[in-house]
Parts: C-alpha cells; structure tokens; sequence
C-alpha cells in the first residue's frame, strides 16, 4: 500500500465584493445603458415636480442674446457720443458698432417686456391659490430665458423652473431660477417633454433656431391634436413675427388652414398678453391641475 500525499490545502481568502449594476459608473455611462439615462430624466424631473406639487406651467422661449437694458443702454448711448464726435467721419468700425446696438436695444426691449410679462402672471398666480399654479419656466439660460425667471423670483417673489442643457458652449444656468427647480439634461428630446408635458399655456419671444424649433414643434403637436389639452400660445412682439415669417403665405399655399392661424395670438405689449392670457389659463384650467388620476383637461401630450 503507497502513501497517498495529502492534498495541497487553498489558502481561504474571503469573497471580493462585487460591484452592483447600479452601482457601476463605468456601466451607466456607457452606450448599452443609453436608455436608463433618458429614463432617469425622465423619472428624476417626475419625483420632484410631484413632491413640490407643480403640475401648471407658463413656457416662456426666446433669444439667448437679449440683455437687459440697463447693460444695453450705457454701451449705445456711449456708441452714439462717440459717434458726434466724429461728425462726417464716422469709421466702419463705429458704424458697424452702432447697427449692433440698435439691434441689442430692440432685443433689450424684449428682455424688459418679458421680465414684466412674468411677473404680471406670477402676482395673478400666487393670488389664485396658495399653491404653485401656472409656475414660469425657461430654459433656463440668459436672455429672454433669465428674464422671464427673473419677473417671476426677483420681481414678484415666487418661484420659477429652469430647464437646462449641457452644451459646450452653454454659459452657466442663470441665478434667478428657484434653486429646487433648476435641472439640466443631456438629451434634448427630454428637455423638450418636460417644457410641453406640464404646460398650460407658452409665450414665444423673438428668438433664433431654437426658439423655432420649439415653436414650430408645438404647433405641428396641436395642429395634430397630439396635444388633446387647451394650450394658449402667445407670439409676442408683432413687429418681429411679421418681419420674420408671413403666416398668410401658408394659408395662401394651401399648406395650412386658415383655422390653424387661430392657434396662436400675437400681442405687443406685456398688459396686452398678460389680459388675454389669464382670461384664457381661467377659461381652460379653472381648478388646479393635480398629479392625481383624474387630470381632467390637462391630459399630458
């Protein structure tokens, strides 16, 4: 009989922990998990909207490039001194630098006309209901997007939402958007869900691709009655809106009806839209829209 040699004994070493899915950055961030990213904007945006109880709100879109006037004003009035100064001579350089201030003080108009806009619809909502009725929200960056936060927390001490993108050339979210309101995303298909998904009413300042991009979009969505729910669209400021695009020719082509030129309002000053608005948001939302079952008129889109 051979001595058998005992087995060779395994060291016991304890279990490695093992990373969980969830946990795993690496993983979340990678193409395969594309689809759990667009549904935590999707789920994230949900969760706080319900436990702050927002459920109405007044899109507001416009240029990126608007400022306000107190920037505006000291930069023309300075433009325009130097300008005496050089009487006949004036260079192309101060000449170009003039036209760019005529431009910046129009659209600085704007800014002012939306920071008031804002804040008329803010003092109304905050007397309706004790709530968070018919709340501003932007996109959350500067121009029209800062002043229409700004009529709303600066001006009228209430709250507002900001909705903002990560983009290499973004600048930073403004600082009047309320702070527990203030989101950012990566896709923009979900930025543009969250903007309609809650919206009961949007006003349209002059802006540039993607302001019409979104204006453009909702007008295909109601046209087509995708959106079921009353949805009052202002187009502010009809000096711009008849310069850019004549509505008419549209009709006159037989690419739209002439009932679909009945699904947006123009209006020039901020009392003007501010009256209409409101008679319209009562009209079409008379009681709170909740995040209950039974959403009533406001079904989402």
């Amino acid at each position: 009989m051979t001595n058998a040699k005992p087995a060779a004994s395994v060291p016991y070493s304890a279990p490695r922990r093992v990373l969980k899915a969830y946990e795993n950055l690496g993983f979340l961030k990678s193409r395969d998990a594309r689809a759990i990213r667009m549904l935590c904007e999707y789920l994230e945006p949900l969760s706080r909207f319900q436990r702050l109880q927002v459920r109405e709100t007044i899109v507001m879109f416009g240029s990126a490039r608007a400022r306000p006037m107190a920037a505006v004003k000291p930069e023309t009035e300075a433009a325009q001194a130097e300008r005496r100064r050089q009487k006949d001579k004036v260079s192309a350089t101060l000449q170009s630098n003039l036209e760019r201030m005529n431009m910046e003080m129009r659209l600085a108009r704007y800014y002012e006309d939306a920071a008031e806009l804002s804040r008329l619809l803010t003092v109304w909502a905050r007397s309706l209901d004790p709530g968070n009725r018919f709340v501003i929200c932007s996109g959350g960056g500067p121009g029209i997007m800062e002043a229409a936060n700004r009529g709303a927390t600066e001006r009228a001490g209430g709250k507002s939402i900001g909705l903002t993108i990560s983009l290499p050339t973004e600048e930073q979210a403004n600082p009047f958007i309320s702070p527990e309101l203030l989101f950012e995303f990566h896709y923009f298909f979900m930025r543009k869900l969250w903007f309609i998904y809650m919206a009961a009413a949007l006003i349209i300042f002059p802006g540039g691709f993607g302001t019409m991009d979104e204006l453009f979009e909702v007008l295909t969505l109601v046209q087509t009655r995708k959106i079921g729910r009353p949805l009052p669209i202002i187009l502010y400021g009809r000096k711009f809106w008849q310069d850019f695009i004549r509505f008419e020719t549209l009709v006159r082509w037989g690419t739209v009806s002439a009932q679909d030129l009945k699904l947006f309002k123009l209006c020039d000053n901020p009392r003007e839209a501010f009256n209409w608005l409101s008679r319209e948001l009562l009209r079409a939302y008379p009681r709170p829209v909740t995040w209950g079952l039974n959403e009533g008129a406001a079904t989402p889109p």
